[in-house]
């Protein structure tokens, strides 16, 4: 990514804001204008979801997902500079390149009960403390209110203090106009408020992981490759079309773009897909097997 000064700054200071309190809001990231359209994109599915099953998602809430195959503008949002600069500075030690996990849109109705408090790092049975294994964007359709169900975070509950007892102090409700947005560790503990209001909350959740997790939404059944064919490479990377070093995620032994070019049934020749000190190991132990 090519980062002059400016926006440089903009990552690092996001950057240290997040890794501080394990949440940060980025104010005026979009044009109000960019979510508006958005949001009359996704209209048409926002009235034909049906309400969620269970407490968790909850069942007076909708849910939906493959939102770059629903909407052109979807781009804007997961390729946001500085949100993405942010996200693969501070997932890039564990990882050899970022993923999408998840772009899905929810809308909370009246009378929608607080969710329980939780960390999305949970989804996946790794150490806890050690590692970030996802960075999380959310993004207002609508204004976020502490009446409406905005979203609730809890500062310094990231990292190691994971392992901590439960805060019981209140959340802090993330206030946002359409246009900010919520960044949030994985590791940090947080909740959609309840909505004491007579109006939906609705609002898009943008999430990032390490490449070498599986990922919350299947990327590529929500974008197959002729869906993808559409996007332009650096999405179509982030949407799964793209190896993980060592030869993670491939198709018949080739980075799984290849099926955006050509045909599935090509028959292809594996292709090594190696760290640079994997690749150092490899050629050294070969050159000790030719040597005298």
């Amino acid at each position: 990514m090519d980062r002059n000064p400016m926006l440089a700054a903009a990552i690092d200071q996001t950057r240290a804001r997040l890794a501080r309190d394990g949440w940060c809001v980025l104010r005026a990231a979009l044009p109000p204008e960019t979510i508006a359209a958005l949001d009359a994109d996704l209209a048409p599915a926002f009235a034909q979801t049906p309400f969620c099953q269970g407490s968790f998602y909850g069942e007076t809430t909708k849910r939906f997902g493959r939102l770059l195959a629903r909407s052109e503008r979807m781009a804007a949002l997961v390729q946001h500079a500085v949100v993405q600069g942010v996200v693969e500075a501070i997932l890039a030690p564990w990882c050899d390149c970022i993923q999408l996990n998840v772009a899905q849109a929810i809308a909370i109705h009246p009378e929608a009960p607080a969710q329980i408090p939780h960390r999305d790092q949970d989804m996946w049975r790794g150490p806890v403390g050690e590692i970030e294994y996802l960075v999380n964007v959310i993004w207002p359709l609508t204004p976020f209110r502490a009446e409406n169900g905005a979203t609730l975070v809890w500062s310094n509950t990231h990292g190691a203090a994971a392992l901590d007892p439960p805060p019981t102090s209140a959340g802090i409700a993330a206030e946002m106009e359409p246009g900010d947005a919520l960044l949030f560790l994985g590791s940090a503990l947080h909740g959609a408020g309840a909505n004491r209001t007579t109006g939906v909350r609705r609002g898009l959740v943008v999430g990032y992981s390490l490449g070498w997790l599986k990922p919350y939404e299947s990327q590529m059944l929500a974008y197959p490759p002729d869906v993808a064919r559409a996007f332009p490479p650096g999405l179509a990377a982030l949407a799964g079309y793209r190896q993980h070093r060592p030869n993670l995620g491939n198709y018949e032994g080739q980075c799984p773009s290849v099926l955006l070019a050509g045909t599935a049934d090509t028959p292809r020749a594996a292709i090594d897909a190696l760290r640079p000190d994997q690749r150092d190991q490899v050629e050294a132990f070969r050159r000790s097997q030719t040597e005298p």
